[in-house]
């Protein structure tokens, strides 16, 4: 299996790139630094320059051409401002999926963030407001394309404690932490299950095994909220339904 990861020079990228190389998958991340090439290497990816804000949709597309699973990871980072927001958290997702679109990728998976679908409040700070606002366009965007089987996870407040293999993995968690060696571990686990194509899930540390959650997940049994409504309109978390409830 050869996944493509943009962000690859991320925290919870690297994470990701290691577990995957590890069990004989190709990697490929793409990464704006040349110099930040050695550790994908060190993880058993190969590192491929390509600046997000910049690129073209047709250089996108051939670094995704022959891949299985394409996964958005990338983000403006901590100390950028609103601008970077809109053009790394919202216009990076978009031009990656389009790329994924137009290589024939059809599993994608996104790391957005919690409270995404939500206006933010006024006293939030600006700057993470534009984030939201960001995160939340690049979802919908990637919601709207019916050439892509994505899902999309939605961390909570990220540590670097050790992982813990037991998680928290729903539409609706609430606040809490997640670790990045779990949110990676999920986002292994979500590769191998096509079921979840058309979720939206939060993610928290929590008390399941990951392979468990995620399994409860493509099963659809964890939205017991699953209204007669939604159904008769394909809409939600049974098997193929490709919305949100």
């Amino acid at each position: 299996m050869r996944t493509v990861i943009a962000g690859g020079h991320g925290q919870i990228a690297l994470r990701l790139e290691q577990l995957l190389a590890e069990r004989g998958d190709t990697v490929a991340g793409l990464i704006r630094d040349p110099q930040q090439s050695d550790d994908l290497r060190a993880t058993g990816a190969e590192p491929v320059v390509c600046d997000l804000e910049s690129a073209s949709a047709d250089e996108v597309t051939r670094h995704l051409e022959g891949a299985d699973a394409a996964v958005f990871a990338a983000g403006a980072g901590p100390g950028s401002g609103a601008a970077r927001k809109e053009t790394v958290d919202r216009g990076a997702a978009v031009l990656f999926a389009d790329a994924a679109e137009r290589a024939g990728v059809r599993r994608f998976l996104v790391v957005s963030a919690m409270r995404a679908d939500e206006e933010p409040p006024p006293e939030m700070d600006p700057v993470f407001a534009a984030y939201l606002r960001a995160k939340g366009a690049a979802d919908d965007a990637v919601r709207a394309r019916a050439g892509l089987d994505w899902t999309i996870l939605r961390p909570g407040r990220l540590t670097d404690a050790p992982g813990t293999g037991r998680v928290r993995l729903e539409e609706r968690t609430g606040r809490g932490d997640i670790t990045r060696d779990d949110v990676a571990a999920v986002l292994r686990a979500l590769l191998d299950e096509p079921r979840t194509a058309g979720l939206t899930l939060e993610l928290v540390n929590g008390d399941t095994a990951v392979a468990d959650a995620v399994a409860v997940c493509a099963r659809g049994w964890g939205w017991l909220f699953y209204t007669s409504d939604a159904a008769d309109e394909g809409v939600g978390g049974g098997l193929g339904g490709r919305g949100v409830i």
